[in-house]
């Protein structure tokens, strides 16, 4: 019978134990006495001691403020006054830079004026010794090979095995000996250190003792790790130290919004700081993630760390390790609190003691070698939306950001942001138990003492930036859009269309459609977006399709990684046209509200570009990607016991490594290979290549076919090139007049290169063009059907379009790509092109239509053939993707592999990428 260990009252439960401790004054008063020394307990969190209530429902605060009585206070009015601060005045942002003291030169000691100190060459002159503890670079490269590929046990197989331990002569034979010449390595990062956080829960065991638990806090001094980040010699010249303004025309008119020093934030706290301060913008980002994929509840609860001074492309490329773990947040189910507490006990735990607070500035050495007096401040913190409300202390159905009311978040509406010291005054007012309303109003938790309360400059709630992933890809668009026009248009005929649209390079084919899909992730929901609008078209009402084109160009310019002024504009007007047309949903019943978390998000996107950078710094994707390297990896390298531990040990090693390979890069003036250079170099079937003016590329051999296109009607049966022989009579005709010289004579005889691919270079991708015919099932092999792209070609100068004029489509027709080949050499001419191009054209471009916004085009004919023409390669802008004008049902005879050859008319499709909306809708 559970009994008070205080008066020696029995109890026949131990509910009612806990209600005689919250009842008896003096019990209630020794468990608290006893609970000072945990970090999170009950009284904490709840002001009192109660087993009775739910504190995850929306009467939580009813439930809390009846434990303690006092006044009323409602923190509203009047409002806490803002700070005075200005916009600083651009001498107050110059950056002082403090030279570092040559190395090579004597020393003053500083006791003695009269002695001069010069001391010792620790380092040997050249190369000797920059190996660390490895005697030599093949040694090196197979302990790097081993560390970052083999584990434990396999290793030290490896090296006792006897061709290893005969013919190695390795200086380390054994794991032991191998992981001892790891460990010494010189390049070491930040420490880890384990913090032990003691919670005490309001339940009581058999025995009437109060259940609590220890909870281990691994974590970095974050100081430490910006030295790591701003002092990396790798980030010289992707560092920026001061902030900026950037312009895209000469009188200042039209701002530019990218990387994060060229915001707004960056410039106004610059001002606040003392002259010759060096801000370091902390990005910080965490993300519960599981650790066991069949068995086990195993998890993890990262949270990483980069720097605002690095450009945001280096940010977002793993590899160049640009971000740096710098903690785990204790995971724990806590079992030791009731169900009516568990839910704030993880919210207080969460901000328990894991990222300290500093007001000065640190002197740190840059990666440009020169001292700085370094100010390391939370800029932005990034997280999906359950985050981001335990973060900024909020329940998950009210906004992170604005005091917008939860049943008015479906509205366009400019709610006032949150503010750090209200915020506070309310918490406080709180944990004293007065009645808030304002805390009620906008819905706090009772956290009383938050990570960021203390930090410098800091203001969490603008800090918290757009998710593109969880709030648009997977929020916005696949659980609310993509649901209620599939309603509308029917699950059958939004799976048909899928199925049969064209093809396209890249382009997933939905081959069952998409309501058979069972795991969706970021990438399938681009996908789907990529075609969406195409597949609407003809099937839902007019108004759904303008509400669902004004989504999905939302989400498409807030995909930029470089904003402009109009640019931000435009993403603004796509949700005001959202908002506009958004009642159709309900009038057609499948909605009721849009009171919708996700939804809301998007209204803070153009404040948070302007103040913290573009939206793609920023992105969820980024930590998540992370979790490969810093969570699973590191998980399955351990025993499964301990495993955090053993995590923190293993990626020690791993960054010990990684960093020394850099330094013997850096040391050894090696070379690197740019990733970017390699996905552009990636697929090596590229046979003809096109440099940014889409002129071939001479360095780039053509690789020819797997045969050699033979007879003229070979050519034809092939490829489709029923008008291959006159098309290039007339082009060698036109071609040699212009040089005034004898046209030579087309010969069935005559035997063409082809080959299966144009490559164009575009901005941080390859535009590939292909022409590759129908290839036979050999073996176990499948067929593989025809691919002739379709592309944007160069018309002649006196053919205009007055539908295209003073856009990127001027100048510019749909045509379709039958062959690539080249002309044999006795029908070449010295100065003029011979890798020519057989196309069949399209129509030119008509007025978009109203509601899509698209242009229309069709087929071109001459007679009842296919308009046909041979082309220099050069005259080929860029591919095009075209969807077919489905109507109000998909034809049943259409399929994915015919439906080009036998549509009648299609829309161009700017949605296929960001490079074509760009150019075909936001500009």
């Amino acid at each position: 019978m559970p009994t008070c260990k205080d008066c020696g009252h029995s109890l026949p439960t131990t509910s009612g134990l806990n209600k005689h401790i919250a009842s008896s004054k003096s019990c209630r008063q020794k468990w608290q006495d006893r609970l000072k020394s945990f970090s999170v307990n009950v009284f904490d969190i709840i002001q009192g001691y109660s087993a009775g209530g739910s504190l995850d429902e929306e009467d939580e605060d009813e439930q809390v403020h009846t434990m303690v009585d006092g006044p009323d206070v409602d923190v509203d009015e009047p409002e806490i006054p803002a700070s005075a601060d200005t916009v600083p005045q651009r001498e107050h942002r110059r950056v002082h830079v403090e030279e570092v003291p040559d190395s090579d030169a004597p020393m003053r000691h500083a006791s003695d004026d009269t002695r001069w100190i010069e001391p010792y060459p620790l380092e040997s002159n050249g190369d000797e010794g920059v190996l660390g503890p490895f005697k030599d670079d093949e040694e090196w490269q197979l302990a790097k090979w081993l560390i970052q590929n083999v584990g434990q046990n396999q290793t030290d197989k490896f090296l006792k095995l006897p061709i290893i331990q005969s013919r190695g002569n390795l200086s380390y034979t054994n794991n032991r000996s191998f992981l001892t010449k790891i460990d010494a390595l010189p390049t070491t990062g930040p420490a880890w250190q384990c913090n032990i956080i003691k919670v005490a829960g309001d339940q009581v065991d058999a025995n009437g003792d109060m259940m609590s638990a220890e909870l281990e806090l691994w974590r970095r001094d974050p100081v430490t790790c910006v030295r790591e980040l701003i002092g990396n010699p790798t980030f010289k010249d992707m560092m920026a130290y001061a902030p900026e303004h950037a312009y895209a025309d000469n009188e200042g008119k039209c701002r530019i919004y990218d990387e994060m020093w060229t915001c707004d934030w960056w410039w106004e706290t610059q001002g606040k700081l003392p002259k010759g301060a060096t801000i370091a913008p902390l990005i910080l980002a965490s993300d519960k993630t599981s650790l066991s994929q069949f068995r086990g509840d195993k998890s993890a609860w990262p949270v990483y760390l980069t720097i605002g001074n690095i450009e945001k492309a280096t940010r977002r490329q793993p590899r160049k390790h640009a971000a740096i773990l710098v903690g785990y947040l204790p995971v724990a189910k806590l079992d030791c609190f009731s169900k009516a507490t568990r839910s704030v006990a993880g919210y207080r735990l969460f901000h328990d003691h894991w990222l300290p607070a500093g007001r000065e500035g640190v002197h740190m050495v840059c990666a440009d070698g020169r001292m700085r007096q370094v100010h390391p401040i939370l800029a932005a913190y990034v997280a999906d939306h359950p985050e981001q409300c335990l973060i900024a202390c909020t329940k998950e159905s009210y906004c992170p950001k604005c005091r917008v009311h939860r049943d008015s978040r479906g509205e366009l509406l400019s709610s006032l942001l949150r503010d750090p010291e209200r915020t506070m005054t309310m918490l406080k007012q709180k944990e004293t138990g007065r009645r808030v309303a304002a805390y009620t109003r906008e819905g706090l938790r009772p956290v009383y003492h938050p990570f960021w309360a203390d930090l410098p400059f800091a203001n969490i709630f603008a800090s918290i930036t757009p998710d593109i992933l969880h709030q648009l890809h997977k929020g916005v668009f696949h659980d609310h859009l993509l649901k209620w026009c599939t309603e509308i248009a029917g699950e059958k005929e939004i799976d048909e269309r899928y199925r049969t649209m064209t093809n396209y390079p890249g382009l997933r084919y939905f081959s069952q459609g998409i309501s058979l899909v069972s795991q969706w992730t970021g990438t399938e929901h681009r996908e789907m977006q990529r075609v969406f609008m195409g597949v609407l078209a003809g099937a839902v009402q007019p108004k759904v399709a303008q509400a669902a084109r004004a989504v999905l160009d939302f989400i498409y310019y807030a995909q930029f990684h470089s904003h402009t002024s109009q640019s931000l504009d435009a993403l603004q007007l796509a949700l005001d046209e959202f908002h506009q047309h958004k009642q159709i949903f309900i009038d057609l019943g499948t909605r009721e509200h849009f009171n919708i978390p996700k939804l809301h998000s998007m209204e803070h996107y153009v404040e948070s570009i302007k103040s913290r950078g573009s939206a793609d710094g920023f992105n969820t994707e980024f930590p998540e990607r992370l979790h490969i390297d810093f969570a699973k990896d590191a998980y399955r390298a351990t025993n499964r016991k301990d495993y955090v531990a053993q995590m923190t040990r293993w990626l020690a090693r791993q960054e010990a490594v990684v960093q020394f390979e850099a330094y013997l890069d850096w040391r050894l003036e090696r070379d690197v290979e740019d990733e970017q250079h390699e996905a552009l170099s990636d697929g090596g079937n590229a046979e003809v290549e096109a440099d940014e003016q889409h002129l071939p590329n001479s360095d780039v051999q053509p690789t020819p076919l797997s045969r050699i296109l033979a007879a003229l009607a070979s050519i034809a049966q092939t490829f489709g090139g029923l008008n291959f022989m006159p098309a290039l009579s007339l082009y060698l005709r036109t071609t040699f007049l212009q040089v005034s010289a004898t046209t030579p004579v087309v010969s069935q005889w005559d035997r063409f290169d082809g080959y299966r691919r144009l490559s164009i270079p575009v901005p941080e991708s390859i535009d590939r063009i292909r022409a590759t015919p129908y290839s036979p099932p050999v073996g176990r092999s499948s067929a593989t059907p025809a691919r002739f792209d379709t592309v944007l070609v160069q018309t002649a100068p006196n053919e205009n379009n007055a539908h295209t004029q003073g856009t990127a489509l001027e100048g510019l027709q749909v045509a379709q790509v039958r062959l690539l080949f080249n002309l044999p050499s006795h029908l070449q001419i010295s100065g003029q092109p011979f890798q020519l191009a057989l196309v069949e054209w399209f129509t030119p471009f008509r007025a978009r239509e109203g509601v899509i916004q698209m242009h229309a085009v069709s087929r071109s004919y001459s007679g009842q053939a296919p308009r046909t023409e041979v082309i220099p390669m050069r005259r080929i802008m860029g591919s095009c993707h075209l969807l077919p004008k489905f109507g109000t049902q998909v034809d049943k005879s259409w399929t994915a592999d015919n439906v080009l050859d036998i549509c009648k008319t299609f829309y161009l499709n700017p949605w296929i990428d960001s490079y074509s909306f760009f150019h075909f809708r936001g500009s």
